[in-house]
């Protein structure tokens, strides 16, 4: 129970005797209240208040960084995908926290991926299909060095596909396939994962 759970039921039971009697005793006529005069709240439903909004980048660049997720790192036997881990929702929390510069790779580069979709295909990278999109991202894919590549949309390339890698198998969905598959191996379940930390 939480702290402030806790304060309030405390204060339930404390007040409780003094509710009772002041509940026993008839109001006078002056003072009932009249069913049309109770306020009414305004009330909200679950899923509007629940629901997963995309805060940092647009629909259309969402919509990239998703179907990119997919490419870069497609789901093991087993496993779970980018979809289910949830990974361009987690990098769209996470690039919208980053310093400006990190922001402006990540715009520039989907925006990149976008134009260069539209020039070839006449469609946004989203709607592209598997050999489309890889006619697209594989000339940007090049060998890791020690130095970040100096052409914006490399080196986009090289930071996403590491951030939707770390992304994807540091999210409770891993972890928990991960502990799944290693209980069917050694016949018990640990029941630990890590959270994403990135």
């Amino acid at each position: 129970m939480s702290t402030l759970r806790r304060r309030r039921f405390l204060q339930s039971i404390a007040g409780a005797p003094a509710a009772a009697a002041l509940l026993s005793e008839p109001l006078p006529a002056q003072q009932k209240p009249a069913a049309a005069d109770a306020p009414k709240l305004p009330t909200l439903t679950v899923d509007a208040v629940g629901e997963t909004v995309n805060r940092f980048f647009t629909p259309v660049q969402f919509a990239s960084l998703r179907r990119l997720s997919e490419l870069l790192f497609p789901a093991p036997a087993g496993m779970p995908g980018t979809a289910e881990t949830k990974t361009a929702e987690f990098l769209d929390f996470l690039i919208g926290i980053s310093p400006a510069d990190r922001k402006k790779l990540y715009r520039t580069g989907l925006d990149g991926l976008n134009l260069a979709a539209r020039k070839k295909y006449a469609k946004d990278f989203s709607a592209t299909d598997a050999t489309q999109a890889d006619a697209i991202v594989r000339p940007l894919l090049v060998a890791w060095t020690y130095e970040p590549p100096a052409d914006p949309m490399i080196r986009f390339l090289c930071e996403a596909h590491d951030d939707i890698r770390k992304a994807t198998m540091n999210s409770t969905e891993w972890a928990e396939a991960a502990n799944k598959s290693a209980a069917r191996r050694r016949g018990l379940s640990s029941g630990l994962y890590f959270n994403r930390i990135d």
